[in-house]
């Protein structure tokens, strides 16, 4: 699907975004463990999510949509059924990882497959972990999938740190860990997203060189009710097109401010965006809020080692901004968007190439410099939703009309990402 784009001139309005991403994954998968009915209120309903229902549907749980609500019956501990199919996972690597974990402590063989696109993704950081649980996980020869995994006796409890600085490899650890009497800890030398640990309220500890997180079964998943705060990933696009758009002001509602997740304002803060937080609120463990952006003059900043993890999802669409900010914009020490839907760091420089602007890859980055000579491009989305979504932002931007090709994979994390926009412009 080759979608057209042209420029606007401002957008003004108030936004409702859909639920977050990572947040819904997990609470359909806890609701899934838990034993009798679970509630989840503003679950996002992309290709990605509904993978993970397709997957835990085939496990045995009913699983009922009414508009934005899931109602799921789950089955207790180790009450899934076997299933008689492969588990399908679609695109999606969240569900592919952290279920892995959950079924690593499970009574029967079970076997995980996915799309051209996931079954080039890397599987032995998870599997790896697993296995020193005492799990049994056979992959592909390159350590893709095909993943199955086979029942054992028991699991072992693990005290493991963490070589990347990955909340599906953490997630699928603490997962297993949930099924083990005595205590797993996870350590963590640099911080990543932990929807995990908040959701479950699991016992963590500052120590010098990192963190410290503590799972048993005595922090099995309950029955719940959760609200899912709007998805602050989704939000970063219309954020920064809001940004660059004279006279423009957007208010984005009922974001999630999780400290590990809302690099992305930080980082255009610095760069001297005009955004302000009202309404700030606790629901379900989540820090939440109200998003105002408005036009801004950027300047390109040095990006911290740091602040990567928490910003890994939003880069693509961060160096639309630094494209149009002032300065050359350079992101280094991000080679893990190399193993994303695509390769993130190619697919952001080839698109950039076809500017005209002066474009440098390098093995864990990218740096972008100069003006704009080449206008009416084709970008290419590389089937992921993430290019797709940044080049129909820079599309916007730009004069003349401007193309990108693949654009119905959007539909893996914001199948309403059009109808947004129409209501803002």
């Amino acid at each position: 699907m080759i979608k057209k784009f042209n420029k606007i001139e401002k957008v003004k309005g108030t936004l409702f975004l859909p639920g977050d991403k990572s947040i819904s994954h997990r609470a359909v998968m806890f609701s899934c463990l838990a034993n009798s009915k679970s509630v989840i209120h503003n679950c996002l309903l992309s290709a990605d999510v509904q993978s993970t229902m397709k997957c835990f549907r085939t496990l045995g749980c009913e699983i009922n949509i009414k508009g934005k609500t899931i109602e799921i019956i789950g089955k207790g501990f180790k009450g899934f059924a076997k299933p008689q199919i492969e588990l399908d996972a679609g695109n999606s690597g969240t569900t592919t990882r952290l279920i892995t974990g959950i079924l690593a402590a499970q009574n029967f063989q079970s076997t995980i497959i996915g799309d051209e696109s996931l079954s080039k993704r890397p599987m032995l950081r998870v599997s790896e972990p697993l296995t020193k649980m005492g799990a049994k996980i056979t992959t592909a020869e390159n350590g893709t999938l095909p993943m199955t995994i086979y029942p054992v006796e028991m699991l072992q409890p693990i005290e493991y740190e963490l070589n990347i600085p990955s909340a599906q490899i953490k997630s699928a650890i603490l997962l297993a860990g949930l099924h083990i009497d005595e205590i797993t800890t996870v350590i963590e030398p640099v911080a990543t997203r932990n929807h995990t640990e908040t959701m479950l309220n699991l016992i963590t500890a500052e120590v010098g060189y990192g963190k410290k997180i503590f799972v048993s079964k005595k922090n099995y998943p309950v029955c719940n009710e959760y609200f899912v705060p709007s998805d602050i990933s989704t939000a970063a696009f219309f954020i920064v097109l809001t940004l660059f758009l004279k006279n423009s002001e957007l208010r984005i509602k009922n974001i999630l401010l999780n400290e590990t997740r809302a690099g992305i304002i930080v980082v255009l803060k610095r760069m001297g965006a005009r955004i302000s937080i009202e309404n700030e609120r606790l629901s379900s463990g989540e820090k939440v809020g109200d998003i105002i952006v408005r036009s801004s003059d950027l300047q390109n900043i040095e990006i911290e080692k740091e602040i990567i993890p928490n910003i890994i999802d939003e880069i693509p669409i961060l160096s639309v901004a630094g494209l149009f900010a002032d300065g050359k914009f350079e992101i280094r020490n991000v080679k893990e968007l190399r193993v994303k839907e695509t390769d993130r760091i190619s697919a952001v420089c080839n698109n950039m190439k076809k500017l005209g602007i002066n474009v440098e890859e390098f093995e864990d980055g990218f740096s972008l410099d100069g003006e704009i000579k080449h206008l009416n491009n084709q970008f290419e989305s590389y089937g992921d939703h993430r290019i797709a979504m940044t080049f129909s932002v820079l599309s916007l931007l730009l004069d003349g009309q401007n193309k990108v090709n693949g654009f119905g994979c959007v539909d893996v994390s914001n199948p309403e990402f059009l109808n947004q926009l129409s209501s803002i412009i």
